[in-house]
């Protein structure tokens, strides 16, 4: 049985700088998911401390918002048959040394802070992702 899921996905600021964008992109078309939004945006600080709330307090917290908001990420929601649990597969563990070979971060990760790739770890999560980024006018209805 199908479940059509949506859910956030970002290419980080390395992942642009490093024009890892295209290469994303085609894994996750390939994998038969579908992008029906997408944007390239400079994140503002508030948009920063929105998307990483859940992180405040937290040691690394305002070296991620300086990070993330260094330059441009490119915002997407993905929708797919359990979107949510097969893009978090596809982009492997956090630390890139410990992310298995095949995945995004296995395969084109450097570091733990900068490991190329977000997506949400559940449909809550995606909701207010997705939801700090796109309207609703901004997401294509399948």
């Amino acid at each position: 049985m199908m479940s059509l899921q949506k859910t956030f996905v970002m290419i980080k600021p390395d992942g642009v700088k490093r024009k890892l964008v295209g290469e994303i992109i085609g894994r996750i078309e390939r994998k038969g998911l579908d992008i029906i939004a997408m944007k390239l945006v400079k994140m503002s600080k508030e948009a920063a401390e929105k998307l990483y709330e859940e992180h405040k307090g937290k040691s690394f917290y305002q070296d991620l918002v300086s990070y993330i908001t260094s330059g441009p990420v490119l915002c997407m929601v993905v929708a797919g048959d359990e979107a949510v649990a097969v893009m978090r597969k596809m982009i492997g563990a956090t630390d890139p040394k410990e992310a298995s070979p095949g995945t995004i971060r296995g395969d084109l990760a450097l570091s733990k802070g900068e490991n190329v790739i977000h997506a949400s770890d559940s449909e809550e999560k995606a909701k207010k992702e997705m939801s700090i980024f796109f309207s609703d006018s901004e997401i294509i209805a399948g």
